[in-house]
């Protein structure tokens, strides 16, 4: 018994050993959420209120940096779309160089679902707005119903607690970080107007020096956010934008550690045998810990720690910022956006196109045996799940600025990525909740059973 016990105990740890990094993720998305939901009404109610042209003022206004001969200027907006929106798409190409390497995509037959559900649910809302949308000039926004909001998707699914299964969020997660790749790939190919090749190729120099560094082994977090400033720069001035700097640069990224798990325990242990035996705040004994302190940092790879220390400022900082500058548009209008192509296409696209899509190419795919459906799954919680996936938010946002600038088109895919979304996260979170509470009669059943098994059981 006690060896069994034991041993259900190793197991338990195991499991929340390979588990605890996503739960931890997933806390820090749906947290995020909150603060997007935030900060996003306050800048619909600065936005739709008498002060509207400060709003506007305040973002729009410039900010300069020099250095020497080196000159630029971007205004607070852009800082934000183009700087701090760098380091989210750094984070997100960290996670889908984990998720590849460790996670739910590290092989074929587990990448195969959500890939597939991914495709689906990016394929069928650019169709659905570009249906809509007949003069060339609005269909240059066919990108933006594409894209799914994890921290939004995650926290709606945190607020169901219980009522849904781990596996379902660890699906949402995989599908959405496929999704982010494919927005990637979108972003970089169609949505770049010129390309500078001397920048260019100032960028992939870059990204080579980066990847050579990893390959000699320098692990310094500073090198890397050195030589990504300058990837950024050179990019910014090519003409892709700048945001596909950090994801050129999260891929060069070491995810090896210096230490091999047998050597840190041994190491390990022989430190804590020597501040065992000596004396209380003696040298030894702080020579030990700050030993086994740096053992600590080896043991971890530049990857994890990285994403480690920036899931917090991405989440609690960039998102917020990039969503307060971005979601203030006048909702008087909504009347005229019910009619308009642009925001129907869009609204429609994240509404329908996105929970259709990810079904439907999620059974095929299981249909014609080219995945399985995840334990603990059912079709109808892969349906609620892609209804909340319909969140499209920042990344609807982001590509909408890319596709319309400034003007009317620009709002009105905004008031369309916010109804969309709206909508899709009430019906996705209003059908899993009905699917996770049983029937009323079999709940009766249910508590007739147990009030049965009780009275047996009593003496």
């Amino acid at each position: 018994m006690v060896d069994r016990a034991q041993a259900s105990r190793s197991t338990n740890l195991s499991i929340d050993f390979l588990v605890s990094p996503f739960l931890r993720f997933a806390k820090l998305e749906a947290a995020s959420g909150i603060a997007l939901l935030a900060t996003t009404l306050v800048a619909l109610v600065w936005a739709n209120s008498r002060w509207e042209q400060t709003y506007h003022a305040f973002w729009n206004a410039p900010v300069s940096i020099s250095f020497g001969r080196f000159f630029l200027s971007e205004t607070r907006h852009e800082w934000i779309d183009d700087g701090l929106m760098s380091i989210f798409f750094f984070l997100v190409g960290l996670e889908i160089k984990r998720e590849v390497l460790i996670g739910e995509l590290s092989s074929i037959r587990r990448a195969a679902f959500p890939f597939v559900a991914a495709l689906g649910g990016t394929v069928i809302p650019a169709l659905i707005y570009v249906s809509i949308t007949t003069s060339s000039n609005l269909q240059k926004g066919w990108g933006i119903p594409m894209a799914t909001d994890i921290a939004f998707a995650l926290g709606v699914l945190a607020l169901l607690g219980s009522r849904v299964p781990l596996s379902l969020k660890i699906f949402v997660t995989a599908l959405a970080i496929v999704d982010d790749i494919i927005a990637v790939l979108v972003i970089a190919i169609f949505y770049t107007n010129r390309i500078h090749i001397f920048s260019l190729v100032v960028s992939l120099a870059g990204v080579v020096l980066s990847a050579g560094a990893n390959l000699l082994g320098v692990r310094k977090p500073a090198f890397y956010a050195a030589v990504g400033i300058c990837i950024w720069l050179a990019v910014l001035k090519s003409g892709v934008h700048a945001t596909v700097a950090g994801v050129l640069l999260s891929l060069t990224i070491p995810a090896r550690t210096n230490l091999s798990g047998d050597l840190f325990l041994q190491r390990s242990r022989q430190l804590l045998d020597k501040f065992e035996t000596a004396h209380a705040n003696s040298f030894e004994a702080h020579a030990a810990v700050r030993t086994l302190e740096s053992q600590c940092e080896q043991i971890q790879s530049p990857l994890h720690r990285i994403e480690h220390y920036l899931q917090p400022w991405v989440s609690f900082l960039v998102m917020p910022l990039f969503a307060f500058a971005n979601a203030g548009v006048r909702v008087g209008n909504i009347l005229s956006a019910a009619k308009h192509p642009v925001s129907v296409g869009v609204a429609l696209g994240l509404f329908i196109g996105k929970p259709l899509g990810i079904w439907l190419f999620a059974w095929l795919s299981v249909r014609a045996r080219l995945s399985t459906l995840p334990l603990e799954l059912s079709w109808g919680t892969i349906f609620g799940a892609s209804w909340l996936c319909g969140i499209g938010f920042t990344m609807s946002l982001f590509i909408a600025n890319l596709a319309f600038g400034d003007g009317t088109l620009l709002d009105l895919s905004k008031i369309g990525t916010l109804v969309g979304s709206l909508a899709a996260g009430i019906c996705g979170c209003v059908f899993l909740i009905r699917r996770s509470v049983p029937p009323l009669i079999n709940r009766s059943a249910h508590i007739s059973s147990g009030l049965t098994v009780a009275v047996t059981k009593s003496p």
